[in-house]
């Protein structure tokens, strides 16, 4: 059985998080098999995990070159595998691979959650009278489950989240060969070299995305959020709005522009709209501190925040709720909207702090694995670390979190960098009309020839040169060219026409040099 991912990213432990990979230097199967049958108890729905066996690990860091496994002794662990897994009640068969690194073998059992929880394997395998243990991960071991833990473990008993469930519905005509054949290439995986044309129904039963017994398996749920061309025929309203508000919602709700909506594989609704924002909404700002020669790039949003906050709504959704993601952009602020709402393991407490949300359940663990995988999400817990890390690196006000108390909803709002608030609100109150009629009139033959979003540029550079300001804050964030060119551009431009005047004009290259409006500039403003 080829893996469905690649076996350096799991001896790297990249794309999986370092809790679901175990190294054996050997086959000892009564440790093993205490992991198999934690993973597949899965307490905190993670999706399971893989043993490796063949390679040393030092600090939790796999050795390399690896031990290996002699190839005389493969079959051998292959057929004790089969042997021991009757011995996990109930019954559970975890996936084993033989791969080839560094010249050696390996053997990867690939134990996912169960849908039998919860499951219990011997104290030791090979004792005469063998003791039923229930284990659990902690952290990276594997041990018994006792006391609040047992008792939680045995809650979840048949409770399957429901993308990793089985449903009718779906049939593999639905499932696309095209966009499972990408993904596998993306993720280096051996599965990618097989024959799609014919192979499908062994490709999905090698990834796991079949359920139930042979006679009547189903496909489940998460092949289709991932690789169906349309998922929202199995779940309604499974798309991504936007609507942008250019004043903002409170103060001229009447204004504003839907977005179609965004179709598609739970990947590809990710990359399309990261792909709006990226082009119609983030604003870059590249400054230079007088006590620096180093330049400093700011956004009004910060990329990897939105990117965390629009993967995180996609990943933690419940899909069987008939609502989209909702995004509201402002003049302020990003609004993202999820249902349902945050697991009630996070406090309420956490939740206002809007830091580190710990969650003992995950709603889409396979899913989050897929995603993972196309590095689309890091892992554990770290969205809104991350979110808050990039807003403060950018200089930007902290997130904030919202839900109610009966959880039926997520909103995430993050707000824009302050100074790119203050722009946009000027302009706003300046009419940008209005200023190109102004200028037509006192100006005529400087603008006749420029199109509207440079006019737009003159008057953020205007309205900025309200107080003195030197060249490089007038033009920083406007237009998508180089310093000089924005210089000849906009400033030689302004200060030709007479709307601006130099504060040191006998010294026109001094480095103290600033810029203000002339009469001729706060006539273009007001009139």
């Amino acid at each position: 059985m080829a893996l469905p991912i690649n076996i350096e990213d799991l001896l790297h432990k990249q794309r999986v998080e370092s809790n679901r990979i175990e190294f054996k230097e050997g086959w000892n199967p009564t440790s093993i098999y205490h992991s198999i049958c934690a993973f597949a108890n899965d307490i905190d729905n993670l999706g399971g995990g893989y043993i490796i066996i063949g390679v040393a690990e030092k600090n939790g860091i796999a050795v390399r070159p690896v031990k290996g496994v002699p190839e005389e002794n493969l079959d051998k662990i292959q057929r004790e595998v089969l042997q021991y897994n009757q011995l996990i009640e109930p019954v559970y068969a975890p996936r084993v691979s033989i791969e080839e690194v560094d010249g050696k073998y390996l053997v990867v059992i690939w134990a996912t959650a169960g849908h039998n929880r919860p499951y219990t394997a011997p104290a030791d395998v090979n004792a005469k009278l063998k003791k039923p243990i229930f284990y659990i991960r902690y952290g990276t071991s594997s041990i018994e489950a006792k006391g609040e833990f047992l008792d939680q473990l045995r809650d979840m008993a048949n409770r399957v989240p429901f993308d990793d469930r089985g449903n009718e519905n779906i049939s593999i005509d639905d499932i696309s060969p095209l966009l499972l054949k990408d993904y596998l290439t993306k993720i280096d995986s051996r599965l990618a070299k097989a024959n799609f044309a014919t192979d499908m129904e062994r490709i999905l039963d090698q990834m796991q995305l079949y359920d139930g017994p042979k006679e009547k398996k189903s496909i489940k749920n998460v092949a289709a959020m991932m690789f169906a061309e349309h998922p929202e025929k199995f779940f309604p309203t499974t798309q991504v709005d936007i609507v942008v508000f250019p004043e903002g919602r409170e103060k001229n709700p009447e204004n504003f522009i839907e977005v179609p909506s965004i179709l598609g594989p739970v990947p590809m609704m990710i990359r399309r709209t990261l792909d709006y924002l990226r082009t119609n909404i983030i604003k870059e700002r590249i400054t230079k501190p007088t006590d620096d020669e180093h330049s400093v790039k700011v956004f009004n949003y910060p990329f990897q925040a939105l990117e965390e906050a629009v993967v995180n709504a996609l990943y933690h959704r419940d899909y069987k709720e008939r609502e989209p993601v909702e995004i509201t952009i402002e003049p302020n602020r990003i609004s993202i909207l999820s249902y349902s709402g945050p697991d009630r393991s996070i406090s309420m407490e956490s939740l206002k702090e809007a830091n580190i949300l710990r969650s003992r359940r995950y709603r889409n663990r396979r899913l989050g694995e897929f995603l993972k995988e196309l590095d689309l999400t890091e892992g554990r817990a770290t969205g809104i670390p991350t979110i808050q890390k990039k807003l403060r690196e950018n200089g930007s006000p902290k997130a904030t979190i919202e839900t109610d108390e009966s959880r039926s909803y997520f909103l995430i709002d993050i707000p824009a960098r302050i100074d790119f608030v203050q722009d946009a609100s000027s302009i706003r109150d300046t009419d940008i009309e209005q200023i190109r009629i102004n200028l037509s009139k006192i100006c005529p033959r400087y603008v006749q020839d420029m199109s509207m979003s440079e006019l737009g540029f003159l008057a953020i550079c205007l309205i900025r040169a309200k107080k003195e300001v030197s060249a490089q804050e007038m033009l920083e964030g406007i237009d998508k060219i180089s310093y000089k060119q924005k210089k000849r551009k906009y400033l030689e431009k302004l200060l030709a026409m007479g709307a601006i005047s130099m504060t040191i004009p006998n010294k026109p290259t001094s480095k103290n040099q600033k810029y203000v409006l002339s009469d001729i500039g706060h006539d273009i403003i007001h009139t």
